[in-house]
């Protein structure tokens, strides 16, 4: 990270501006149908000034904060940076028969532009990481992922409120960002400490007007971040998880979750590193022509384990038991790390408030 700088609260239009200016079409949080999400930005005053998110098992609000001026003084919303990357349903290649019924396939790349995506959390540049290991593997690299990847250009902004569901210090991953981002914001009072973490950031740096910080400011930071370490009461089990989940596939815990679980795949589509995908094909009536797409799929569906005219996982215990132990265990294996960030959204997001580190807690509990 280069050297801290500051960007006043007044002037910080002026990023937009810039970013304009230099061809990002830029995309940033904003209040819509009662949650934060990311759209179109334009404006400062399109951001989530002065509210804050309260969020609980089952439950998602928000509220007016206790700063009025605070732009960024709230957790996260049900996006994370996957849908950007990931889409959930692309078009992949069509296929067309010809007079002399010769068939042909056709890659249908994106044509992207570049993209400017303001208040990233640390947390969802974790979940970046993880998806970037996943789609861009040495030889096996995903273009459709590819192109979009290298169109972004990454303005975090480190968490200074995180939600009761997070538990992003026990995964390791926050509250406060550490790398992937091509710049890095910290809200204080009436500046943001700004700094930049790639070639691209430090260009637009390097255009905006910024004086230099005071070492008021990096400790008044530094509080910021110690506090929302504090906040976070949420914590993995202090034990070896991928080697107690391997422990327990046959666990009575699973039973008593499938009595809440809908098996509705909520969990799987707000979290920002399941990547599972099925395709779907559109044939045309007359036969001459098809598409082929790419679909978000869930380990919460019949379809996602059938194999050989049956669903090895038919049970919701067998699929819940499928997503926890792949997440926090099989990952460690594929990955080097968990697939879980700590963001806490499969938490907020659950009709039924299933609570991933109370299961977790109850599974090691019988360890």
């Amino acid at each position: 990270m280069k050297q801290q700088k500051i960007l006043k609260k007044k002037d910080f239009q002026s990023l937009l501006n810039l970013l304009a200016a230099e061809g990002y079409a830029v995309i940033g949080p904003q209040i819509s149908d009662g949650a934060i999400v990311y759209q179109s930005l334009d404006h400062t005053s399109q951001l989530p000034i002065g509210f804050t998110d309260r969020q609980s098992p089952g439950s998602y609000t928000l509220e007016k904060s206790a700063n009025e001026d605070a732009y960024f003084a709230w957790a996260n919303g049900p996006q994370a940076l996957k849908p950007l990357l990931f889409q959930s349903e692309e078009l992949l290649w069509t296929a067309s028969k010809d007079e002399a019924n010769s068939i042909r396939f056709e890659q249908c790349l994106p044509v992207v532009k570049p993209i400017a995506v303001l208040g990233v959390r640390a947390c969802d540049l974790a979940a970046l990481e993880l998806q970037d290991k996943h789609f861009l593997q040495k030889e096996f690299v995903d273009p459709y992922y590819q192109k979009r990847r290298e169109s972004l250009l990454l303005i975090a902004v480190n968490c200074s409120h995180p939600s009761a569901n997070c538990f992003c210090v026990s995964t390791g991953d926050g509250p406060s960002a550490q790398k992937h981002y091509d710049i890095v914001l910290t809200e204080l009072d009436d500046v943001f400490l700004i700094a930049s973490g790639s070639g691209k950031g430090e260009k637009i740096c390097g255009l905006l007007s910024l004086t230099e910080a005071t070492e008021n400011n990096r400790q008044s930071a530094v509080e910021q971040e110690e506090a929302a370490i504090k906040v976070q009461t949420k914590r993995l089990p202090d034990i070896d998880v991928p080697v107690m989940l391997k422990n327990k596939t046959n666990h009575s815990r699973w039973d008593l979750i499938a009595e809440k679980c809908l098996a509705c795949g909520n969990c799987t589509s707000v979290c920002p590193t399941c990547f599972c995908h099925t395709k779907k094909e559109l044939h045309a009536l007359d036969g001459k022509n098809s598409q082929h797409y790419r679909v978000w799929d869930s380990c919460f569906s019949l379809e996602h384990g059938y194999i050989h005219g049956g669903a090895v996982r038919s049970e919701t215990s067998q699929q819940y038991r499928q997503w926890l132990t792949h997440k926090f265990s099989a990952w460690v294996e594929q990955y080097g790390r968990s697939g879980c960030v700590g963001c806490g959204r499969c938490i907020s997001w659950c009709p039924v408030g299933i609570d991933v580190i109370e299961e977790l807690s109850a599974l090691s509990d019988e360890a």
